[in-house]
């Protein structure tokens, strides 16, 4: 039968209202089992999309960061010629150039004299493998019980992230980034522009709410920050907002009046929503290498931080700065900036990331 011969004999049993044809109700079914078929192929097919588009940035983001670390890593490798003392000396001193930390150089090193006795690797590719190994091994072993997901009100009540951090860090651009994220899932979102010690920072968090069309929270400059994010915090309950992000002065870490006042927010945050804030972000510019570092031990001295946004990788040679974070301070990174898009802002995944720092050396293992 003909396609036109089909179509109008159905349009005849429906016109004459004839009660349903077993035949014809399986038929249907089928017909509805293949398009549901289809719909979840291509939901799987978009998901994979997204995974592929997710890896690529990962890819190009840490491209500087990869091109450098290969660069040294090969340079390394060109002047092998045993495995001595010299060596490791000379290991340890690329390790800590490509800022993976002092304690992790030292560990690397440490464990790699006993793998490359245990194994009797000689040949400049079998230390070359033990290496990137190890490197691999480590970053995952200290990850394990590592938290990176964002934390969110598990209640009626707002989430408040606290976003702490020094100033031209990324603090305020990582706000708009993640306020415009949030809204696109159809959250409603408030901002509070608690770095009253800068007319300029209170102008910039306005800008970006105005560009992603969020409302701000703000009072004048050298306003107390506790009292903006006071009203805040209220305007957020009475107005049924889902997210509060709460900016914050970032004068050097070492300033004890600063800390003081990161203490006071924290302390009304928690006063008038118990549960809050859900996370205390410190937002580190992933492009200082070893100083991130210094700037997180400081802060997590001082602050309750519950997580790392690390920002500007894209145009970093620093990425490995990732791993000293992770092995030396145990404090997880949750927001990594991949670049200059609003997008661009992405979750932590720790098997992209350290696939998009190793992966010429990982790849060039395998050859």
């Amino acid at each position: 039968m003909t396609d036109e011969a089909v179509h109008d004999s159905a349009e005849s049993v429906k016109s004459a209202e004839s009660p349903v044809n077993p035949d014809s109700q399986t038929t249907s079914e089928t017909s509805e089992e293949v398009t549901g078929s289809d719909e979840e192929q291509s939901e799987e097919t978009e998901e994979q999309q997204n995974e592929n588009s997710e890896v690529q940035e990962y890819d190009e983001g840490l491209k500087k960061s990869r091109t450098t670390f290969s660069e040294r890593f090969n340079k390394f490798l060109a002047n092998f010629r045993s495995v001595d003392e010299e060596f490791f000396d000379d290991l340890e001193e690329l390790l800590i150039e490509s800022d993976v930390g002092y304690e992790t150089a030292l560990r690397i090193s440490d464990e790699l004299r006993e793998e490359v006795k245990l194994r009797n690797a000689k040949k400049r590719s079998d230390v070359s493998d033990v290496i990137v190994e190890k490197l691999v091994d480590m970053y995952d072993e200290e990850g394990k019980e590592e938290d990176n997901a964002l934390h969110f009100s598990q209640d009626d009540k707002p989430t408040v992230f606290l976003f702490v951090g020094v100033n031209g860090a990324g603090k305020t651009t990582t706000i708009g980034k993640l306020a415009h994220r949030f809204q696109s899932q159809g959250k409603k979102v408030l901002l509070a522009a608690g770095d009253t010690f800068r007319a300029g920072a209170i102008e910039q968090l306005q800008r970006w709410g105005e560009r992603v069309n969020v409302p701000v929270e703000a009072k004048p400059a050298q306003t107390d920050p506790a009292s903006v994010v006071y009203d805040a915090l209220h305007r957020a309950i009475d107005e049924h907002y889902d997210i509060l992000l709460v900016d914050t002065a970032g004068r050097l870490q070492n300033n004890q009046n600063l800390m003081r006042e990161l203490e006071k927010i924290k302390r009304v945050i928690s006063r008038e929503i118990p549960e809050a804030p859900q996370e205390v972000l410190l937002v580190l510019d992933g492009s200082t290498g070893q100083n991130a570092l210094s700037q997180a031990k400081q802060f997590k001295e001082t602050t309750d931080v519950s997580g790392i946004v690390l920002t500007k990788l894209d145009g970093s040679s620093q990425g490995g700065i990732v791993l000293a974070i992770r092995n030396e301070l145990h404090l997880p990174v949750k927001l990594v900036g991949l670049g200059e898009q609003m997008d661009d802002l992405r979750d932590f995944d720790a098997e992209k990331f350290i696939y998009g720092l190793f992966k010429d050396l990982i790849v060039g293992s395998g050859d």
